[in-house]
């Protein structure tokens, strides 16, 4: 009983912080409107989250003694790439007037999607507060279950991203037009450049 308490918890605990837009979340839904490697980001995305959920539950103690030499160097590295990747955005706004269906010689590769991907997980200092402190520091209420706890949390990542990934394409009638990706990608910015800037705030 106390065991699936625990999973229950972990899984609302996680889902309600992923819902949260952000720019990994609007990576992938953009992803998922171009049909574009869906899957393999989709994977990645989960996987890390695993991954830092995991260090996050069975490893706070340690973690938090060395959060504070760690977060301001990622702090940093996440404002540079989310200004880049949000001042590109707000570019193609602006330029682009490609449709979707069109453009297929601008298909970019798995590796540089992976690779935007990663930087947008591992770059991101609110990933690490939202996995690795909050998530591991509300584990310790059940210390008998922390296991279970991390289970459920792994798995709202899971089903949240592949959700958002494959749910995009019922949008993809809209996106027909190129007015909606010049929408898109102004909002897509709006929100890497409140990110960015939100991390010099902290």
């Amino acid at each position: 009983m106390f065991y699936m308490h625990a999973a229950i918890a972990g899984f609302t605990l996680a889902l309600s912080l992923i819902l949260a837009i952000g720019a990994q979340n609007a990576f992938i839904l953009k992803q998922g409107l171009k049909r574009e490697y869906v899957f393999p980001l989709c994977l990645f995305c989960a996987l890390s989250d695993a991954i830092l959920i995991s260090v996050g539950v069975f490893g706070f103690g340690f973690i938090s003694s060395k959060i504070s030499f760690f977060i301001p160097l990622a702090r940093w590295a996440g404002f540079l790439f989310l200004f880049f990747y949000g001042a590109r955005s707000f570019y193609s706004a602006w330029k682009s007037d490609e449709a979707l269906g069109e453009g297929a010689e601008s298909r970019g590769t798995l590796t540089s999607a992976l690779l935007t991907c990663l930087a947008f997980t591992w770059f991101n200092p609110h990933v690490y507060l939202d996995t690795v402190v909050l998530i591991g520091s509300i584990s310790t209420r059940w210390p008998q279950h922390q296991g279970a706890f991390a289970l459920g949390a792994m798995s709202a990542s899971f089903i949240f991203f592949f959700t958002l990934g494959y749910g995009a394409r019922l949008l993809a009638p809209l996106f027909r037009r190129p007015v909606s990706w010049r929408v898109l990608d102004f909002i897509i910015g709006c929100v890497m450049w409140w990110i960015a800037f939100s991390l010099l705030k902290n």
